[in-house]
């Protein structure tokens, strides 16, 4: 077959990691099939070089343009294209062959952007929903998430897949000590901290977690190995959340609490791995991939009790009520101060995380693009 995967969504926080790794595993593993990659006019470099049963085309419109409605269909005639992998929910209106969908995020169904408008909604859940009406198969990447798919859209459930996401192979890599104290160094990074990694989005919860890690260095204040712990927050930048500078200035945390931004893959293992411990409070989450990989770096990990969260993490975490700050304050404090609990923790995320692998789950993408085109013919 020929497939064409789009890649336009490579620089995405989640999305692009997704795309890196499928494209990476699937370079390594299949030379059954041709693909064409369908790239932005900035082409990246994620990949290459790749082998010579694949290559690229540039492809200029967005994902979400009229433009891109009209004439991807052109595309996809011109390079005789069987079957398409859009790896998000924005599938064109004109699709001529057969094509499957990852579903990633649900969260902007179930906690909407305030800012957006009901008439904006609407054409959203209607794009989204003919989208999935129209799917061969929908991969997902959680059981918990198939529910939901299955409960709001109300799809055949024969045609839902469940693709674990994994960690990226890059956050793996040996990390020597030289290298971990020039990144910390870099960034004035000196003290014992709280990490949280990953959107700064409403569902992400991270208010709560400043108001939780304000009520912990109350409850610390008496002991001196924690006198100076700091919370750091590495993702999106804060400045479109005016909730998160008030929640610091309203708790009195401003020396305490750091947000720095995006930061690239090689410092942002190393802040996983120096990290006392990771927490991750989110109100709903199709995978939850931070916490995995900060279980791969051997960092003990505070995480919510609900969506996917149970069951990626399985037995591995301390699952807390994310809409209870006390309930996360507890869950933090028993981890910093109960070495026990902390190398039960250390030992049981590594465990959990080696049960994820791209290798896995691409042979699965494969055996799904190959029922798919057995179905067509």
């Amino acid at each position: 077959m020929i497939i064409a995967i789009d890649i336009r969504r490579i620089s995405g926080f989640g999305v692009g990691t997704y795309i890196q790794n499928l494209v990476r595993t699937l370079a390594r593993q299949d030379r059954r099939h041709r693909y064409v990659l369908v790239q932005g006019p900035q082409p990246s470099e994620a990949f290459s070089p790749l082998p010579d049963n694949f290559s690229r085309v540039n492809f200029a419109p967005g994902d979400r343009s009229i433009r891109n409605h009209l004439q991807f269909q052109a595309l996809l005639e011109e390079h005789r294209v069987d079957l398409l992998h859009v790896p998000h929910r924005h599938v064109p209106l004109l699709v001529p062959c057969p094509y499957v969908v990852t579903l990633h995020d649900l969260g902007e169904l179930f906690y909407p952007v305030s800012e957006a408008s009901g008439v904006r909604r609407g054409l959203r859940d209607f794009l989204m929903r003919r989208a999935l009406a129209g799917a061969a198969r929908v991969m997902v990447v959680s059981r918990a998430t198939g529910r939901d798919v299955l409960r709001h859209f109300r799809l055949d459930s024969r045609r839902i897949e469940v693709v674990y996401n994994a960690i990226d192979e890059r956050l793996t890599q040996p990390l020597n000590e030289s290298e971990r104290l020039r990144t910390l160094e870099r960034y004035g990074v000196n003290y014992p901290f709280l990490l949280y990694a990953g959107s700064v989005r409403p569902q992400k919860n991270v208010v709560r977690l400043i108001e939780a890690f304000a009520a912990l260095k109350g409850e610390l204040a008496g002991q001196t190995a924690f006198s100076n712990l700091k919370l750091i927050v590495i993702g999106d930048e804060p400045s479109n959340n005016p909730d998160l500078r008030q929640a610091v200035v309203r708790s009195h945390m401003e020396q305490d609490v750091r947000f720095l931004g995006f930061v690239p893959m090689e410092a942002l293992r190393v802040f996983y791995q120096a990290a006392e411990v990771f927490v991750f409070p989110s109100l709903y989450e199709d995978f939850g991939l931070p916490p995995l990989e900060a279980m791969a770096l051997g960092t003990p990990v505070v995480a919510s009790n609900t969506s996917s969260l149970p069951e990626v993490l399985g037995d591995a975490a301390v699952l807390v009520h994310p809409e209870n700050v006390f309930d996360i304050v507890r869950g933090m404090h028993r981890v910093l101060t109960e070495p026990g609990v902390r190398e039960f923790l250390r030992r049981r995320g590594l465990e959990q995380a080696r049960k994820f692998s791209w290798e896995r789950s691409v042979e699965r993408v494969l055996e799904i693009y190959d029922q798919v085109g057995v179905s067509r013919s």
